[in-house]
């Protein structure tokens, strides 16, 4: 795992070459082992790309990069891993190319050689990289399917800048850019963020999953983004749920197999869920004598703690674990850094639990761990996505499958019927009306801590985001078409952005096996019922896919906790803290700084329920302040 670099400009600069060097540091926890740069500082312009390289797959110097293509005409810089790139060397061998390394960046240059764009679809792995090519002075850069790994990029009619990381790109712009707004005020109310191409800086881009874009280095004009790859949702009916079920736990094994591809120690990050819980049971089956380190967060005492699981899956598996409890002073200690490792503001006090992991994973000496994420946006975890398969049932006129549905569904725990009313609100409640059942469910979408006078006057939509797939495709697909949105941008990413951050900040690659094309492709070409069960059964293919192979007491599981905290115990604690955390709002002329500290001492002193809101608020703030 790395971090990559990159400046264009229409302007030479003499100090560039010095400049450069200095910038990489903001890049070294995502590459402590080696750097590397190519400089080009010469009239009608100027190149500098640069890279850090956390040394994974062939630990030697051949891996350095940027890495040349042997006539010269092509420059890469990458961050990722491709795992199946012995057997593309093999398929390239065959074309004539020859290799002098073991190392994938050398495969992943000789198949943008060989195939290009088109060549992309055939990568298992996460990759997030940039192709200079010296003959038509374009420079190429590429995200992978999920965005597993970031990218962002700025353009200017004289200038072209991508980072890993928003702070690292940040640095290489001559001023900070104003918030996003809109950014700002979807993440604070909603918590939406991540999930599109704008970040919270203007003009600071994120480069979507699944798309390349060109830039004309003469020009500066730039062509996409483009997507290179979107799921298709079209019903297949040639499998039985028991043949699919087959098919599927083929599929994860070899994924499994193929992410357990290192030169470097690894181990697994395990919540007790069945995500991880089924990643860690399959590298045993693979590997029935590798040490295999686990490492999780527990909370004892809390409902949200699941060290029992924690424990039935390690002793089944004969691993060696490793386990984290969090106080909230630690919280209150910790979170600046992880604030400023993050780059951008987040979503939950989970993150932190995540990041503690991955420093207990440092300090034990692990440069990998595979973890479970993605598997719900694949397999319809978390509540089922039932809003999605019941406007299937809407789309088909299945009206009285609907009602069988939702009180099955209702019976799960953490549940309920009202849940399930609102469930089937959403795909009835038309778009123009969304903002109006926010407020019904107690969710306004202008809160009395927001300024929405002077947010409308600065063009500002204060209005719940827009969900739904409209598209003919989707029709009787809701629930994979929801599915594909959350794989592809509203939902995954920022767990992926989590994930990312929090093991580099330590130096580790973070692996997801599930996430690959040919797993995903396959899982959206099925029956909808063989993901959510009539009866509300969430993952229920894989289930039955992981059956003999994972202990039944986690495949049995009806409830869902997901990587929780103690979230409201550990704010409560830092209850003092919090209005420190507050200052910037102060300063921030969309916010009502009163409200904001009213808001926030009415819920943290147990007059009233924690709401996601409040997290989001002192995160925001904290986030502004730290970035002055």
């Amino acid at each position: 795992m790395c971090g990559i670099l990159g400046h264009l400009s229409l302007e030479t600069d003499p100090n560039l070459e010095q400049k450069f060097k200095l910038l990489l540091n903001t890049l070294h926890h995502r590459g402590p082992d080696d750097r590397g740069y190519f400089i080009r500082n010469k009239n009608p312009g100027s190149i500098a790309l640069g890279h850090t390289r956390l040394s994974i797959i062939d630990l030697s110097t051949a891996g350095h990069q940027p890495m040349h293509s042997e006539d010269g005409r092509y420059t890469i810089i990458f961050n990722g891993e491709i795992y199946n790139y012995r057997e593309l060397r093999t398929e390239l061998q065959s074309a004539n190319f020859q290799f002098y390394t073991d190392s994938d960046t050398e495969v992943l240059l000789a198949a943008w050689v060989h195939w290009g764009v088109d060549g992309l679809r055939g990568l298992t792995g996460m990759f997030a990289f940039a192709v200079y090519d010296r003959y038509d002075e374009s420079f190429t850069i590429v995200r992978d399917a999920f965005g597993i790994k970031p990218l962002f990029y700025t353009a200017t009619p004289t200038s072209f800048n991508f980072a890993s990381e928003v702070p690292a790109l940040l640095s290489l712009l001559p001023g900070k850019p104003a918030f996003d707004l809109q950014q700002i005020y979807e993440y604070l109310v909603f918590g939406c963020y991540d999930d599109q191409a704008r970040t919270f800086y203007q003009g600071i881009l994120n480069l979507l999953p699944g798309h390349w874009l060109r830039l004309d280095f003469k020009s500066m004009r730039t062509a996409g983004p483009q997507r290179w790859w979107w799921p298709p949702i079209d019903q297949r009916n040639d499998l039985s749920f028991n043949d699919a079920a087959a098919q599927l736990r083929e599929l994860f094994l070899n994924n499994i197999r193929l992410h357990l591809r290192s030169d470097v120690p690894l181990g697994a990050a395990l919540s007790g869920g069945l995500d991880s819980s089924s990643v860690v049971c399959a590298m045993r089956h693979l590997e029935p004598k590798m040490p295999i380190y686990t490492f999780s967060f527990i909370a004892p005492g809390s409902v949200v703690d699941e060290e029992r699981w924690v424990d039935l899956v390690n002793n089944h598996v004969g691993a060696i674990p490793q386990k984290i409890m969090i106080s909230p002073k630690e919280l209150g200690e910790d979170l600046d850094e992880m604030i400023l490792g993050q780059g951008e503001p987040f979503g939950s006090t989970s993150i932190y639990a995540q990041y503690r992991v991955f420093q207990m994973a440092h300090k034990a000496g692990i440069t990998v761990t595979l973890d479970g994420q993605g598997a719900d946006e694949l397999l319809a975890g978390y509540d089922g996505y039932p809003s999605g398969y019941i406007h299937s049932l809407l789309d088909q006129h299945r009206y009285l499958e609907i009602l069988r549905f939702l009180n099955q569904w209702a019976q799960w725990p953490g549940r309920g019927y009202l849940s399930a009313f609102l469930m089937l609100g959403k795909p009835l409640v038309p778009t123009f009306m969304r903002g109006l059942a926010y407020k019904m469910i107690g969710r306004n979408p202008i809160p009395s801590w927001i300024d929405a006078q002077y947010l409308a006057t600065k063009g500002i939509r204060l209005t719940p985001p827009p969900l739904k797939d409209s598209s003919e495709e989707a029709l009787g697909r809701r629930l994979v078409a929801d599915l594909r949105a959350a794989l592809t941008g509203k939902g995954l990413a920022s767990l992926l952005r989590h994930g990312d951050r929090n093991s580099m900040h330590w130096s580790i690659e973070s692996r997801v096996p599930f996430l690959t094309v040919e797993i995903a492709e396959f899982l959206l070409s099925l029956p909808e019922t063989y993901l959510l069960g009539p009866d509300g059964e969430t993952k229920r293919i894989f289930r039955a896919a992981m059956r003999g192979l994972v202990p039944d007491e986690i495949l049995d599981r009806r409830d869902k906790i997901g990587f929780q905290t103690p979230e409201t115990d550990w704010l409560r604690n830092q209850n003092n803290k919090t209005q420190e955390w507050l200052l910037s709002a102060e300063s921030l002329p969309f916010l009502k700084a009163k409200e904001c500290r009213d808001k926030v001492k009415l819920v943290l002193g147990k007059t009233n329920t924690f709401r996601p809101q409040i997290w989001r608020l002192i995160n925001f703030c904290r986030w502004v302040e730290l970035n002055r």
